[in-house]
């Protein structure tokens, strides 16, 4: 069977597949100013600059002082063992990606692999819970700005942010992965500032904020490590899930990679270093400089402790970072959601008109529209609530993120299944597949049962399962539109390497 690489111009034709010709469109496409083509312009380094974008932003920034606030130091716990899982969905996904790059990524596979009404499930409720995360963006980037210009109205600063972000993802995906790259360096350069001098202050034991630096600061306190107990981890849990939500938009990036089969198994591998340094060890850090106790819970640790050194101006430094944290995570995340609704339409799962490109810059004009659309009904809801809907946006996210990771491995599991049957293997394989799969799958329904048992996140659920609800009514309304089987096709450089 031929490839859709072999013949780039007809292939997609054939199928109504998102693969998508290295070449430029043609002259009729280009006149027009609309194609059904996406573009390869994503280098490596924008590749994995956008799942860093992504994955550090409002929800580490901010959102680590909920977690500290529930589990104490033992939120470090919670960090190593969600970030274990989130690297095996990575690895699952990143085995389908090179297998089949396509936009949208997941969903496809859901929808090859389960079936229609699971793949417009998956679909739909990553773009759900992507929209969400962005308007907890948003509302965290009035926060920031509160810090300059306190008799600003929020709105302001929410309107600034959503011309800015929409305004990116309308010109080329080169400009955008661009600009994507620098605003992630920034926060990793912050990180990795924090740990270094976080570390020397420890050894040299200098006072912070009245408070002497020390490792003992992580058991010596009330409670020692874990002051909640292991019910502190779980309820942990879910805002933890939410940090980490995004992520998985790296699978998105398939379809634009130069080389999938080598750029995305790089980014991916590169995971459990990027847990274990912007997660794991900088919280551990500021855990061991102030006492968990002392941090305010509606702030953000990293501007507490960089405001604890008495530095000059370096409250407003880190502030200008997380500001940045924030609307990289805005950007990275209004691409993803729009490749996705992309790639659902050529499925038949969303309207016609989302699966048109703009000619001129290869980007899906209509879906970046709908992420617009969102964030100013998130804008109107900051109107009514302002105090309430970060965390209230959060907690539900954080169900789309977990159910989200569930469709990946569940998609996975069912690929395996039918490479075993054909005989086949995967050039870039899941280390311990299907058992690692399983495993993270029962960490991630465990997740979503713990959200039932805690007043404070019970309702997200509710919201969650009501959502799936709407959705299906969705699918059901389509009226046999996208209800066909999905034929996806194999990277032959995935074939050849695995032959």
């Amino acid at each position: 069977m031929r490839s859709h690489y072999d013949h780039p111009s007809t292939a997609g034709a054939r199928t109504g597949l998102p693969w998508f010709p290295v070449h430029s469109p043609s002259p009729q496409a280009s006149d027009s100013g609309a194609s059904d083509t996406l573009r390869r312009g994503l280098s490596m380094r924008h590749i994995r600059f956008i799942a860093l974008g992504s994955a550090i932003g409002t929800g580490l920034f901010l959102g680590s002082a909920e977690t500290i606030k529930a589990a104490g130091p033992a939120v470090l716990v919670s960090y190593i063992v969600a970030g274990a899982c989130v690297f095996l969905v990575m690895r699952a996904l990143g085995e389908m990606a090179v297998r089949h790059p396509v936009a949208g990524s997941f969903a496809n596979y859901a929808h090859h692999y389960l079936g229609p009404y699971f793949g417009f499930l998956a679909g739909w409720t990553f773009v759900f819970e992507m929209l969400l995360v962005a308007i907890a963006d948003m509302t965290a980037v009035t926060a920031y700005m509160g810090l300059w210009f306190p008799g600003t109205p929020g709105w302001v600063w929410m309107l600034a942010a959503i011309a800015l972000i929409i305004g990116l993802n309308l010109l080329r995906v080169r400009v955008f992965g661009e600009v994507e790259f620098w605003f992630s360096l920034i926060k990793v350069v912050t990180i990795v500032a924090l740990i270094a001098g976080g570390l020397a202050l420890l050894v040299f034991g200098v006072s912070v904020g009245g408070h002497t630096p020390t490792v003992e600061n992580l058991w010596s306190g009330a409670g020692g490590f874990a002051p909640f107990g292991v019910w502190g981890i779980v309820m942990s849990l879910g805002v933890v899930a939410f940090s980490f939500g995004g992520i998985e938009t790296l699978g998105s990036t398939a379809g634009e990679a130069d080389r999938p089969e080598r750029s995305i198994p790089r980014a991916i591998n590169s995971v459990p270093v990027r847990i274990l340094l912007f997660y794991v060890l900088s919280l551990a850090v500021i855990l061991c400089l102030v006492p968990w106790q002392q941090l305010d819970p509606s702030s953000s640790p990293f501007v507490t402790v960089f405001s604890a050194l008495g530095l000059p101006a370096a409250q407003h430094i880190v502030n200008f970072v997380v500001l940045t944290a924030a609307l990289s995570a805005m950007n990275s995340i209004t691409y993803a959601s729009a490749r996705l609704m992309y790639g659902l339409a050529q499925q038949g799962q969303a309207p016609r008109a989302f699966g048109a490109v703009r000619g001129g810059s290869g980007v899906p004009l209509v879906p970046v529209l709908v992420v617009l659309g969102a964030l100013l009904v998130g804008l109107g809801a900051f109107l009514l609530i302002p105090d309430t809907l970060f965390l209230m946006v959060a907690s539900i996210a954080s169900f789309a993120t977990v159910s989200t990771w569930i469709f990946i491995l569940c998609s996975h599991l069912a690929m395996r299944r039918r490479l075993r049957a054909s005989g086949e293997r995967t050039v870039y394989r899941m280390p311990g597949a299907p058992w690692t799969s399983v495993v993270a799958l029962a960490f991630c329904v465990f997740v979503l049962v713990a959200q039932a048992f805690s007043p404070s996140t019970v309702w997200a659920l509710v919201i969650g399962v009501a959502w799936v609800a709407l959705a299906s009514l969705g699918f059901l309304l389509l009226r046999g539109r996208g209800r066909e089987p999905l034929d996806l096709e194999v990277n032959p450089a995935s074939m050849a390497a695995a032959a």
